[in-house]
């Protein structure tokens, strides 16, 4: 008897979206990619050529259209998220959406009564930093107490400084510094300590490129977190790092830490000669996290042949977005700022 496949649509063919969908079409077992949409004619051109995809599509709701499609796949706008993830339950598809869910908090509040409606789909939000080995096993080695209670988080997330003045138009449909990559950190907070965010304090500027001033956004910040039972977080963020994509996180308990990438190596080569000792780093954030993306990917599929539900929900994507918006207005208003 042949196993039962999952036929996908991709939204979206940009950077990510490219990757995502070399992942869907050749990598993810028991998914056929059957369809892609793009606003862009070149990128339905390269999803035709590299993907192998016949069925394209200028318009969204024309794809959702599609016959036999069994689920979308969402590397769009941050902005049309939310849009897109109710359309897309409302034609009864499953939905794997990029974070952020939402770009404010009413809009993620929809997607999870659209979520909540149709029980027997499944929905997942990007949070791949969950997927990733590292963290999947320290977070194994926490729920197993291999470092006691967990009480503090460090985790930050620097992208490279030649991305940086790309970033700046994005940000007033993006969220902010905050929302667009303190979220995954603000995520594995919640994840590793089991906990809410009670109240929140931010501070940061422009100090290498004005030009975010402009747009009442940063490129480097750092903010602390304190939650219900009084545990805490540091979330530190640079758009200006010469070096790498350097994303690590650091949890301490009550006998023990683990620090999760602290180096963000391209792989384990040391390199000694007349400038010193160095390793070469990896160069942005899907470098660095191109396991966890296989394997949200997989987790999908596999959620939906199943029949189960992902481990990662709409009120984590809702969560993540109240606390990121708290961390905006915080910055912004120099205040500790309550999410309760």
């Amino acid at each position: 008897m042949a196993t039962r496949r999952v036929r996908i649509g991709i939204a979206g063919l940009g950077r990510l979206g490219k990757s995502h969908g070399l992942n869907l079409a050749h990598r993810v077992v028991n998914a056929d990619l059957i369809a892609a949409c793009s606003i862009v004619p070149e990128e339905l051109e390269w999803a035709r050529s590299e993907l192998g995809v016949e069925s394209v599509y200028g318009d969204y709701g024309s794809m959702l259209d599609h016959a036999g499609l069994d689920a979308v796949f969402l590397a769009t706008s941050s902005a049309v998220h939310a849009a897109q993830s109710i359309q897309a339950l409302d034609h009864g598809l499953h939905v794997f959406s990029e974070k952020p869910m939402g770009v404010n908090v009413e809009e993620c509040r929809a997607v999870e009564a659209a979520v909540a409606a149709r029980p027997d789909l499944v929905f997942l939000i990007g949070f791949v930093r969950r997927f990733d080995p590292s963290y999947s096993y320290a977070k194994k080695l926490v729920d197993d107490g291999a470092i006691g209670e967990p009480f503090l988080v460090r985790s930050q997330t620097v992208d490279l400084d030649e991305y940086a003045p790309f970033q700046v138009r994005f940000v007033p449909t993006s969220g902010g510094i905050f929302l667009d990559m303190n979220i995954h950190d603000i995520d594995l907070a919640r994840w590793f300590l089991g906990d809410e965010v009670e109240s929140v304090y931010a501070i940061g500027g422009s100090f290498v490129h004005p030009e975010f001033e402009s747009v009442r956004d940063a490129d480097n910040t750092v903010a602390l977190a304190t939650f219900r039972s009084g545990k805490m977080a540091v979330f530190g963020v640079s758009r200006t790092a010469f070096h790498g994509h350097d994303t690590h996180t650091e949890v301490t308990g009550s006998k023990g830490t683990l620090k999760i990438g602290m180096t963000p190596a391209k792989n384990r080569v040391e390199l000694f000669d007349s400038s010193g000792a160095r390793v070469e780093c990896v160069r942005d954030f899907y470098e660095r996290f191109s396991e966890g993306f296989l394997a949200e990917a997989q987790e999908f599929v596999d959620c939906i042949l199943q029949g189960r539900k992902p481990t990662v929900t709409a009120r984590d994507g809702t969560k993540a977005t109240e606390v990121g918006f708290a961390l905006t207005e915080s910055f912004r208003t120099k205040s500790i700022v309550r999410t309760y």
